[in-house]
């Protein structure tokens, strides 16, 4: 606009400009100029020139009250918003600082200052550039590019017709579904029908909660059958006796690995979920020691239920009363499993009961065992009554993974904290 003026007070309205820009304002300058005739070709040239400069109007388009919080959750999370806008460098960096975008030591670019940045520039500059202003389509890419670069999962939101790129090279595109055009929507791997940055928090959020609920199932169903794995192998290799009938074993895994298990993984996710880091891509699900973890749970399963065989043989003198108690055992425990497995926290600060889902799983898979334990189904499954003494000694052994596994969540806090 100045370039095109050649009366007004310019200078005064280039400080002017800077001021309102750095109080997140968008500038408009408005020129005139008397023409005594159309100018022929009608060109942008032809017309906007020999201007007197009148004045600037400054507005703004202030981010929605949820904004700032979102991005506070998100360094909490580990994730680094960076800013991508069509607003002036200025103005750009105000309204990110105003967000918590652009912290101490960051910078601030434009456009043009990209277009001069080799790859190799780039790439080192990259972590420490928050916001980008005035950037082409192809700018868009390279910073796409960069942050893959450096191994890290990217999301790109965006609802133009020149974000389609960016929004297809990156790992998650996010496309807006009120303002999105359907080009950007096409692109993108999901569309947010708020149009709201707080939206993609959530579904993180989300997200991480479904994939900690997956990991408790899988390690409740690989540790509770390699304890039945155990079970079995050792009870044969020490006293060539079989510990289950193949009928009780198959209740047991009816028993467990269904209502429960299920349940288990309708846990409500984690207040603290966004407080943990990002994991790597390349990061199993059995990482951090985790497939260890499984294998000593097992181990302790089929520990307490070679334990319940011995003693129940050992008391009544029949195998049917050791397969008994340790059909007691080992089902029961599990389903108390169920309930350690829902947290890394301890059961008794969360609630050892506010899964609801999971207290009506629980109430109908011991219902189960007990239906074949007390009636005249015990004689299909070959199950008999036990002296008193013997179920008070099965109940012990069922709460004691209760007991392992608040000590294990006591000593690894104590280690994370140390």
């Amino acid at each position: 606009m100045a370039a095109r003026c050649t009366a007004g007070d310019l200078e005064t309205a280039a400080r002017v400009n800077g001021e309102m820009s750095s109080n997140a304002l968008r500038v408009l300058a408005v020129g005139w100029r008397v023409m005594d005739a159309i100018p022929d070709p009608l060109t942008s040239e032809n017309v906007e020139r020999d201007l007197t400069f009148a004045g600037l109007l400054g507005m703004i388009d202030p981010p929605r009250p949820e904004a700032k919080a979102a991005v506070e959750v998100c360094k909490k999370a580990g994730i680094r918003p960076v800013m991508i806008t069509g607003d002036h460098v200025i103005t750009a960096s105000a309204i990110a600082k105003a967000l918590g975008i652009l912290r101490e030591g960051d910078r601030a670019i434009s456009g043009p200052e990209l277009d001069a940045m080799t790859e190799q520039e780039l790439d080192a500059s990259v972590e420490h550039i928050s916001v980008y202003a005035r950037v082409s389509p192809e700018n868009k890419i390279r910073i796409v590019k960069a942050w893959q670069r450096k191994g890290q999962v990217v999301s790109m939101t965006g609802d133009g017709v020149n974000d389609a790129p960016a929004l297809k090279a990156a790992d998650i595109g996010c496309a807006m579904g009120i303002t999105g055009t359907d080009v950007a929507k096409g692109a993108a791997d999901m569309t947010l029908t708020d149009d709201n940055f707080a939206t993609i928090v959530e579904a993180v959020r989300e997200g991480r909660g479904i994939y900690a609920n997956i990991k408790k199932v899988v390690g409740f169903l690989l540790g509770t059958n390699i304890g039945e794995i155990i079970l079995v192998f050792t009870a044969m290799m020490l006293w060539h006796k079989t510990p289950l009938l193949s009928m009780q074993l198959l209740w047991v895994n009816l028993v467990t690995d269904s209502l429960p298990a299920i349940a288990l993984g309708m846990e409500p996710v984690e207040a603290d979920v966004m407080d943990q880091k990002p994991r790597p891509k390349d990061e199993s699900l059995f990482a951090h020691g985790y497939g260890l973890r499984i294998a000593l749970q097992g181990l302790m399963f089929g520990a307490l239920s070679l334990i319940a065989y011995w003693l129940g043989e050992h008391e009544t003198g029949t195998v049917a009363g050791g397969q008994t108690l340790a059909f007691l055992v080992l089902s029961l425990s599990q389903v108390v499993q169920t309930f350690n497995m829902r947290s890394e926290h301890s059961l008794f600060q969360i609630g050892p009961f506010t899964n609801k889902t999971l207290n009506l799983a629980a109430l109908v898979s011991t219902a189960m065992v007990l239906l074949v334990l007390f009636t005249p189904l015990s004689i299909l499954f070959e199950l008999v009554l036990l002296p008193a003494k013997l179920y008070g000694i099965g109940i012990l052994l069922v709460l004691v993974p209760v007991v392992a596994m608040e000590l294990f969540k006591a000593i690894h806090r104590a280690a994370d904290k140390g």
